[in-house]
């Protein structure tokens, strides 16, 4: 194996399968921009590996023999130092079960192994789509991008690699005073992980809705549904058409659709749309803040966790225009700031911090209006 280039992203491929370790080694070496450093058979032998070999991303097996990779994870992370790990999971149900325990634990993102035959173009460039989000999960949104966004609205865009610096001022934080009718979550890569700490925030008496549209596969969104409630400690129903957003209950995007809001008399109701967003997800953020903006007249507390791309920066934009607050995960907990830092790059964010800072703010909704200074 050759020397890895100084600035290549360095992987590592942890399969018991010496046939799926040797097609994704091939394809990951396709690419000039990343190396791949070293290949393990067993979690055991990754976790020895990693005491001398440093790692920007591990693509992970979950089922296989001895320690599988799921019980490896935490050591995994641990001793990789900030690398990130892409699961690449199975189809079956177990698969979705470990799966997104492997998210709530810290695993960045997943990937479906696809059956024999599977492993195509099309998988190749999403494959190291992933890698490159996650190997430059540090230099979070494209700056171009968001130059040309902020030059728009004439503005300069910030390097935000601290929290302090991503925090701007903005008129609309006396919303609080009100206080929110909903609490709206977008998440993506690396979101579960921080929804989960968010969640654990909460206070039992904490009641107001939470509508939640996280990036996954539709196969795994009941799994996603059953952890959330056992997080938060309160029902967790997937958004259907008509369903009633009810206090003390959270709802959760369906995979195959984005879940958006209507008012009818004086209750909340979800409907479900099928057609592409303008950011390409499936469900996307956009329209579940965009919606909501609208139906609550703008009081409406959105968060923005980690997550790649973009999504949810134009309807954050909407909750903002409507008198409604956004805040946003900070880069430093990010596995990839790309859709926080989406948000707070535009200035549409009134607070970046931490899953834990963000979920005491919430909690503190249940006793009263917020500060304006506390966000």
């Amino acid at each position: 194996m050759s020397a890895p280039q100084a600035s290549a992203i360095k992987v590592m491929i942890v399969d018991d399968s010496l046939t799926v370790r040797t097609i994704f080694k091939r394809m990951v070496e396709s690419d000039s921009g990343m190396d791949v450093i070293a290949t393990a058979s067993s979690a055991e032998r990754a976790i020895s590996e990693l005491e001398s070999t440093p790692v920007d991303v591990i693509l992970l097996d979950l089922e296989m023999p001895g320690m599988g990779g799921l019980e490896a994870l935490p050591e995994l992370l641990k001793r990789a130092q900030g690398g990130q790990v892409l699961v690449v999971s199975s189809l079956t149900q177990d698969g979705a079960e470990h799966t997104v325990s492997a998210l709530s634990m810290g695993a960045a993102d997943t990937m479906l192994k696809p059956r024999p035959g599977g492993f195509n173009e099309e998988y190749r460039a999403q494959l190291l789509g992933k890698i490159r989000a996650l190997g430059h999960s540090a230099e979070g949104l494209d700056e171009d991008v968001v130059s040309v966004e902020l030059a728009q609205k004439g503005a300069q865009p910030a390097k935000a690699k601290a929290s302090t610096e991503a925090k701007a001022p903005h008129a609309n934080r006396a919303m609080m005073a009100k206080g929110p009718e909903v609490i709206a979550i977008g998440a993506s890569t690396g979101g579960i992980h921080a929804l989960n700490i968010l969640l654990r925030r909460l206070t039992p008496d904490f009641d107001i809705p939470i509508l939640i549209t996280q990036h996954l596969p539709a196969s795994f969104i009941p799994v996603f549904a059953r952890q959330v409630e056992m997080a938060c400690a309160r029902p967790a129903v997937i958004a259907d058409e008509g369903t009633e957003i009810r206090r003390g209950e959270v709802a959760i995007a369906p995979g195959h659709g984005h879940m958006m809001v209507r008012r009818v008399g004086d209750r909340l109701v979800t409907k479900t749309l099928a057609a592409p967003a303008s950011s390409g997800c499936m469900p996307s953020v956009d329209p579940m803040f965009a919606s909501l903006a609208e139906a609550c007249e703008g009081r409406v507390l959105g968060v923005v966790l980690s997550g790649m791309g973009r999504d949810g920066l134009e309807g954050a934009h909407s909750i903002v225009e409507a008198g409604g607050a956004i805040v946003a995960q900070d880069p430093e907990t990010s596995a990839v700031w790309g859709m926080p830092g989406a948000v707070a790059k535009a200035g549409l964010s009134s607070l970046v911090a931490t899953p834990e800072e963000i979920g005491d703010l919430i909690a503190q909704l249940s006793k009263g209006p917020v500060a304006a200074e506390r966000i």
